[in-house]
């Protein structure tokens, strides 16, 4: 999608999701008109090579918020189908509703993934409101994970920042805590409480511009209690926008190197892929998965070449806005079930 345009994309990103988030039956996000399926094209190449696949087996998954439109309007069975034939392995929801297709119960939902081959890996729920009734973290945590639980997640976590207490370090400490009281809530369960990054987690704390926020969420955070989604395309947009201090210093980081130095704390990833173009503030446009210049063949190898970490991860792919979500799914998988190790 293009990020020229004055509106912040990022923040409408996040108001948007916040919509989808919930368990009540009722509204959705509005259906987005979607065109006809693309023929396959250049993306969906098988690439050159005979080496190990770099995807490990059984571990693709998908963003549902990827595929709202057709959530709302065909709802889940339809979508689930598709996926199937695609060659996922794997769901995260971001909301349990689906529209005018009607009501449907978790353990509806959960039966329906499973009947088409889909492990519900994790979910994405908010952090905060101001709302004490709000279905998030902090205003309703026995009922988050009570429906994490029912539909069998082994993850859950929030897409929200962790600047609820402003982007101080004094603030980030006082979040981490809660992160904490949240990861030992869902660990009781059996389950890992995680936190997925957009692009502002990688900035520099307002009281002090040499600490980078992301690394106070490190630090602060207990490493058997919380855990992290890695979006990478989110990252390397952090990696274009928080390169320098506020004060025109260097301060370079490759969003790869925090996955490496302590793989275990990045049990998820959102693969999606960007077109570098440096005249936006991100730095990329958000394309499919394989139209970009992020080089999956070496992020994903990276990480799975490590002893004991092949099977450790799970990879979802994403899409903010896709010119047509089935289209999306289906070609990024593709690209994704192409790439082979070079040897």
């Amino acid at each position: 999608m293009s990020r020229t345009s004055q509106t912040d994309p990022e923040l409408t990103h996040r108001l948007s999701r916040r919509g989808m988030l919930g368990v009540a039956a009722g509204a959705t996000a509005a259906a987005l008109l979607g065109a006809a399926t693309a023929p396959a094209t250049a993306a969906e190449a098988p690439a050159a090579g005979r080496g190990r696949p770099v995807l490990p087996p059984g571990r693709l998954g998908i963003q549902l918020y990827s595929l709202r439109d057709k959530v709302s309007t065909l709802g889940f069975a339809p979508v689930f189908a598709e996926l199937e034939k695609y060659g996922y392995d794997e769901v995260e929801f971001a909301g349990y509703t689906q529209g005018s297709a009607g009501p449907i119960t978790l353990a509806q939902l959960r039966r329906l993934a499973q009947d088409h081959g889909l492990n519900p890996i994790g979910s994405h729920v908010g952090y905060y409101s101001s709302d004490p009734s709000a279905y998030t973290f902090a205003q309703n945590l026995t009922k988050v994970l009570d429906d994490a639980e029912a539909l069998g997640l082994k993850h859950i976590g929030t897409a929200s920042g962790p600047g609820r207490y402003g982007n101080t370090v004094d603030g980030w400490k006082r979040a981490a805590e809660e992160f904490n009281a949240y990861g030992a809530a869902a660990k009781a369960r059996g389950m890992k409480f995680y936190q997925h990054n957009h692009s502002d987690e990688f900035a520099f704390a307002t009281d002090n511009p040499k600490v980078r926020l992301y690394d106070v969420l490190l630090a602060e955070t207990d490493p058997g209690l919380v855990y992290l989604e890695m979006d990478i395309f989110w990252a390397y947009a952090g990696q274009f926008r928080f390169s320098k201090r506020p004060d025109g210093s260097p301060a370079p980081f490759e969003p790869l190197d925090y996955v490496l130095r302590q793989p275990h704390r990045y049990p998820l990833f959102h693969v999606k892929d960007g077109v570098s173009d440096p005249s936006n503030q991100f730095g990329y446009r958000m394309v499919d998965v394989g139209d970009g210049d992020i080089d999956y063949q070496r992020f994903i190898s990276a990480v799975t070449r490590l002893r004991g970490e092949r099977l450790a991860h799970h990879w979802q792919t994403e899409h903010d806005q896709p010119t047509e979500s089935f289209t999306f799914a289906r070609r990024s998988s593709a690209y994704l079930h192409s790439l082979r190790e070079k040897c």
